[in-house]
Formats: C-alpha cells, sequence, structure tokens
C-alpha cells in the first residue's frame, strides 16, 4: 500500500465513512480510511438499523443544516442505488412546564420557512390513538421527519468511497498522530503514512488521539441503549401509520415505527452512566429500560411487549451538546468531528463539509456554533447542558 496521500480520516463511523465518501468523490485513490476495529462494528454509536432525521430543531442554523442533510443523503441514495432516507413524518412532544421550550423549535422553523403543525392533545390523540395520558402535551409535526437506515447508510459510504479509488484499512493499530512540517503524520500497524490533511473521527476514542497533539477537550462519554419492544399489534406502527417521536422533557424519550426488527424501538436519550470507550460494557441497564417501560406505560401502552433484545452504544458528549468541526489550533492539518450524541443524521452533509473544509479551507454551511475555540470547551469544569 502507498503511504503517501492528499487525505485521511481516522475513524469510519457514521461522520468518518461520510467524510471518506466526499473526499474520495474528489481525489480519487488519493485518500485513505483507517478503522481501528472491524467495519460495521458495533462499539461507537453508528450501528443499528436507524436513526432519527428531521428538520425540527431548536436554533435555524441546526434547521438549515438539516435541510442539507437531506439534499447531501439524497445525493448518495442517488449513487447508490438504494432508499437510505424513509419519511414517515416527525412529533415532538412537548408537557405543559417542560424543561424544553417550544417557542424555540417553531421560531426556528419559521426562520427557515419550513412548514410544520402545533397540535393540542386532542389532535394528536386523533390521528394516533397509540398515545395515551396527553393532558397538557402540545405536538409539533413536521412531515419530513423520519428515520435513516444507519448501518446501510455507514456501509453505502464506505462502498462508494471504495468505488472512487479509497483505500479501507480495517482492524488496524493507529499508534499515533503527529502534525510534521505541511502534513500529517499516523502510524498505522507500525507503518508511518503521510497525509496532507487529515480528519479525525473517533468518537470515544477522540481525546485518545487528541492527545498525540497535545490537546484535550471536556468529552463525557457515556453508554446508551435502545430496546425493542414486541408490541402486541405492530401493524398500528408500521411506517405508514406511526411517526418517529420524541419526548421534550427531562428525561427525554423517543421512539420509532417498525423498521429493521419486528419490534418498536424506544429508548431514553442520555439516561446511562458516564463511561470510556474501555470500560464501557454490553450490558443492558436495568434502571434505564424501567424508566423507558414506565414512560411506554404512560403514554404510549400499545407498544409495550416484551424486549425482544436491547442494543447498547456510546454518545460523546460535549458540554454544550452542540457538535465541534473544526481544524485544530495547533495542528492545522487536522480537522475534527465530535458529533455528541445526535449527528448521525448530519453525517453526510458533515463528511461533506469537512471534504470542502480540508480541501478549499471553507464550506458554505454556517458551522459557527461549531467552533473548537467555544469557551465551554476550554473550561476547566464547565457546566453541562444536555437537552436539544
Amino acid at each position: 500500500m502507498k503511504t503517501d496521500w492528499q487525505a485521511a480520516v481516522l475513524g469510519l463511523g457514521g461522520i468518518g465513512s461520510g467524510a471518506l465518501y466526499w473526499l474520495a468523490r474528489r481525489l480519487g485513490g488519493d485518500v485513505l480510511g483507517v478503522e481501528q476495529f472491524a467495519l460495521g462494528h458495533d462499539r461507537g454509536g453508528s450501528h443499528d438499523h436507524s436513526r432519527i432525521i428531521r428538520l425540527s430543531y431548536h436554533t435555524p442554523a441546526y434547521v438549515a443544516l438539516a435541510a442539507a442533510a437531506y439534499d447531501a443523503w439524497s445525493e448518495v441514495e442517488s449513487e447508490a442505488g438504494e432508499r437510505l432516507v424513509h419519511s414517515c413524518g416527525g412529533l415532538d412532544l412537548f408537557p405543559f412546564g417542560g424543561a424544553i421550550p417550544m417557542a424555540d423549535y417553531t421560531a426556528s422553523l419559521a426562520a427557515r420557512a419550513v412548514p410544520f403543525e402545533v397540535l393540542a392533545a386532542a389532535e394528536i390523540r386523533a390521528r394516533w390513538p397509540q398515545f395515551r395520558r396527553l393532558d397538557g402535551v402540545t405536538g409539533l409535526f413536521q412531515e419530513r421527519g423520519g428515520l435513516v437506515a444507519a448501518a446501510r447508510a455507514t456501509a453505502a459510504h464506505q462502498r462508494l468511497a471504495r468505488e472512487h479509488g479509497a483505500a479501507l484499512v480495517e482492524r488496524a493499530a493507529v499508534a499515533g498522530v503527529s502534525q510534521v512540517g505541511d502534513e500529517v503524520e499516523i502510524t498505522v500497524d507500525g507503518v508511518r503514512h503521510r497525509a496532507g490533511r487529515l480528519v479525525v473521527a473517533a468518537g470515544a476514542w477522540s481525546n485518545r488521539v487528541l492527545a498525540g497533539l497535545g490537546l484535550r477537550l471536556p468529552l463525557a462519554v457515556t453508554q446508551e441503549q435502545v430496546t425493542y419492544f414486541a408490541a402486541r399489534d405492530l401493524d398500528r406502527f408500521a411506517m405508514d401509520r406511526f411517526p418517529i417521536w420524541i419526548w421534550m422533557d427531562e428525561p427525554c424519550f423517543y421512539g420509532f415505527p417498525v423498521f429493521g426488527e419486528q419490534g418498536v424501538k424506544v429508548a431514553q436519550d442520555v439516561g446511562g452512566p458516564v463511561v470510556s470507550a474501555e470500560t464501557r460494557s454490553f450490558e443492558p441497564d436495568r434502571g434505564a429500560l424501567a424508566r423507558a417501560r414506565g414512560f411506554l406505560a404512560r403514554h404510549l401502552p400499545a407498544a409495550l411487549g416484551p424486549e425482544l433484545f436491547t442494543k447498547t452504544c456510546l454518545y460523546t458528549l460535549t458540554p454544550d451538546r452542540d457538535f465541534v468541526v473544526d481544524r485544530l489550533p495547533e495542528a492545522p492539518g487536522v480537522w475534527l468531528a465530535i458529533g455528541a450524541g445526535h449527528a448521525f443524521k448530519f453525517a453526510s452533509v458533515l463528511g461533506r463539509c469537512l471534504s470542502e473544509l480540508a480541501l478549499d479551507g471553507a464550506t458554505a454551511a454556517d458551522l459557527e456554533a461549531f467552533r473548537i475555540g467555544r469557551p465551554v470547551l476550554w473550561q476547566d469544569d464547565p457546566p453541562t447542558s444536555y437537552l436539544i
């Protein structure tokens, strides 16, 4: 294998595979992708059948980026010849006095001229009688909400990157990353590679990579989980009869219609313990599972059946839960991406942005909120806020 590249990507989960694809579209065989585990592994945050995609977000910049995400996925679908985004509608549920203000979402959608509906509790029940006990709840419905076929989408990025000529290395031991003059040096399986630009999308392993560059960010890694429930009447939760939904409060829960498994997928957002990539387990957290079951028993009892299985994943959280998409201050050849536990919907568009930043030094997307220099990332003990 050659050892000199125009660009390289370290970490081939959702965002990294997206960056590899968009880089390979421009550089062909002059880009290297490196993954420490087997491609498609379940140790990070990009596996399983589905991830939510939605235009409904709390700032206009996120709404605009989400719209660009749909466009990026459409390009990938066209080239891959397969459907990756499935729209079933998205329903945000805001209980009265909840921790997340609905006004942030409605104002942000309106600012970007995205159509939406505000629904009273009775209207929610009329459309989706599966829900119960919604007194004081207001719904925000956006018709383009749905899901991305996560594992298939990551595999499509990787497959297309190969077809464009990229080299992908899996099960690779990365010993170090350093800035050497105008290039970045990466030691992979004992072999030194040089690249003009490096994209680091290492998730829970980010600080390990950054340590060699003299940098550490205040990231919290949590072990999260989703559970598939064998509802008695799965037809009521079919894609054409039930939306993706998010309970906008603390704790926050979310769920999907039937997709990929014969069950209804439900989870608590940021409900798991703080771990590390080394100390995490793959065992279900019984407390988190009990909270999810309790929520379903109260508000969505038709989904509450026997547990088929629970899958764990890792969130890599910034203190403000905004992404990091920026060049490293002490290593100008390195671009960093941190997804903060809600980035899969953006995986392809962030990959495209990273490719443009690495090769052109600029991108059309508004990424100002994701700068590495924002103050919260440089405080010794920063306050945290994980609600989005």
